[in-house]
């Protein structure tokens, strides 16, 4: 499967250039957060876009404006189709999303007031909305779907894609996700008490105390390799493995042992028809939680045996924070980099080492690195998991 082009926005900015000076310099793009007020929470702190570096295309970030989803999914199409050097008539078109909920509150005041809300981003709400909306602006096909598993959710919009193109019932197909940090969502986490108190994030490490939220969102074009041959384009990077699995171990931890993790990333590798040894690097989801990370850890020495600790492992987390149902595409936008530039994303802000935590994770800086296959992985509440391979052509 060829990754022909790709349009991508983190706290860093619009575009790779930007994950390339936030992700790959080891930067935090954490910072206070402005959009509502966050003094009723004991976390205050996110990787919002605030307008600094690359600018979205056509959409004017300023004080007081937060962009929507439907915007900087937009702005990545756009990239995404021009990168590919394709309009992507008639493909279609699978979006990771939630919906946006940025008109939430101005709903229920005008409900609770007696008025009708006139907030036309209210409809965006719906998650369906976003994948029609984007199909309608650039004529794309059909389906038009959205995948709202929380933050398995674009890396499984990528995996039914890749599903569509094998057994040909499309030869193109456009896929991704987005979330931006929204009130609604940031009070659910922390009255979970899942996010760091701290205002950072340090995945494996000892002492890591939670994650934080993240702007993010990504489009990727798949093609076939005969089509994107027959195009003469430039491929990317090839996806060559996908996996999928749950575990329902329990509504919101993760399997002690990562087995649901573990079988995801198992069958990426079957499909992809490699080895444990061929993995040269992993983008872990590491999200900086307690309990996650060391599931995670279990789950890759399942999976590498004697291999787990000769592979480097990173989560970008630390960089962007999580971005829910946009993780798994941006991720797979960053694990591309890598492939293509020969450098490993660091886990920023680890210090020191949790002995449950004991592979090598890349720590605080860049690692240049040739390898020729990766692994990208992504987990969510209810034991939902996900895994894709990458190779570098």
């Amino acid at each position: 499967m060829a990754i022909t082009g790709y349009g991508v926005l983190t706290a860093f900015g619009f575009g790779a250039d930007a994950l390339r000076r936030g992700v790959f310099g080891g930067r935090p793009g954490f910072v206070p957060v402005s959009r509502f007020d966050p003094t009723p929470f004991h976390a205050g702190r996110a990787a919002t876009f605030e307008g600094a570096g690359p600018e979205i295309p056509g959409v004017v970030v300023k004080p007081g404006y937060t962009p929507t989803q439907a915007e900087v999914l937009h702005a990545c199409t756009a990239e995404a189709l021009r990168v590919a050097g394709t309009d992507a008539r008639d493909a279609p078109v699978l979006l990771g999303t939630n919906g946006d909920h940025s008109a939430a509150r101005t709903f229920w005041t005008d409900q609770a007031e007696g008025r009708d809300s006139t907030d036309p981003r209210i409809l965006d709400s719906l998650p369906a909305a976003l994948p029609r909306r984007i199909g309608e602006a650039f004529g794309l096909g059909s389906p038009r779907l959205a995948f709202v598993n929380a933050c398995v959710a674009s890396t499984n919009s990528i995996t039914y894609g890749a599903e569509l193109i094998r057994r040909g019932s499309a030869d193109t197909v456009v896929c991704g996700g987005a979330y931006l940090v929204t009130e609604d969502v940031f009070a659910k986490f922390d009255s979970g008490r899942a996010l760091s108190k701290e205002g950072v994030v340090r995945p494996f490490a000892a002492g890591r105390a939670g994650l934080l939220q993240g702007d993010g969102a990504a489009v990727l074009v798949l093609e076939s390799a005969e089509r994107a041959r027959a195009r003469g384009t430039e491929v990317l990077a090839e996806l060559v493995g996908w996996g999928m699995a749950a575990d329902a171990y329990h509504v919101v931890k993760p399997h002690p042992r990562g087995e649901g993790l573990a079988r995801a990333a198992s069958a990426a590798l079957r499909r992809a028809g490699l080895a444990p040894k061929d993995i040269g690097y992993v983008n872990a989801h590491g999200t900086g939680t307690p309990l996650n990370d060391v599931a995670e850890t279990a789950a890759l020495h399942g999976v590498f045996g004697e291999h787990a600790h000769r592979v480097p492992v990173s989560s970008t987390k630390s960089s962007t924070g999580h971005m829910l149902e946009a993780t798994g595409a941006v991720e797979a936008v960053i694990t591309l980099l890598a492939l293509r530039d020969g450098l490993l994303p660091p886990t920023i802000g680890y210090q020191e080492p949790d002995p449950a935590c004991d592979l090598d994770y890349v720590p605080n800086r860049a690692r240049p690195a040739e390898i020729t296959h990766a692994l990208s992985l992504n987990a969510a509440f209810g034991g939902v998991n996900a895994a894709l391979v990458l190779k570098r052509v």
